[in-house]
């Protein structure tokens, strides 16, 4: 199972410069899991920056994904994380989400390229000059 965080989503529909690692994450839908979290800074960000339509069409693509809603144990475990690794609320919950299932997190986020579980698609530097 894998969990594609939120600027992983992003980057994949904004045809970024990962977009394309992201896309090989994404080829068994059936496979990803989504916390609840990341479809509602998902849904937030397109509907803000692209208008409705795009967002609408985004998070139909991530409800066809397992959609992993906040329970009360998995809010605990993210507080507890998020204690531990010095975590923001929506980061906490998305690595919660991860470890309670034993999925592998994808993402371009730098507040996770140090933790256990997570593949860290880094962002390109751009050239000198």
């Amino acid at each position: 199972m894998k969990i594609v965080d939120s600027s992983g989503w992003l980057e994949f529909f904004a045809d970024g410069p990962r977009a394309e690692s992201y896309a090989a994450h994404l080829t068994d839908l059936t496979q990803v899991a989504t916390p609840a979290i990341v479809l509602y800074e998902v849904y937030w960000w397109l509907k803000r920056k692209r208008g409705e339509e795009e967002a609408l069409i985004a998070a139909a693509q991530l409800a066809k994904t397992q959609v992993v809603p906040i329970t009360v144990a998995l809010a605990l475990s993210a507080a507890d994380l998020g204690l531990e690794h010095g975590m923001a609320m929506a980061d906490s919950l998305i690595y919660a989400t991860a470890v309670s299932m034993g999925a592998e997190l994808i993402t371009s986020d730098a507040d996770f390229a140090s933790l256990p579980g997570v593949t860290y698609l880094a962002k390109p530097v751009p050239p000198a000059g």
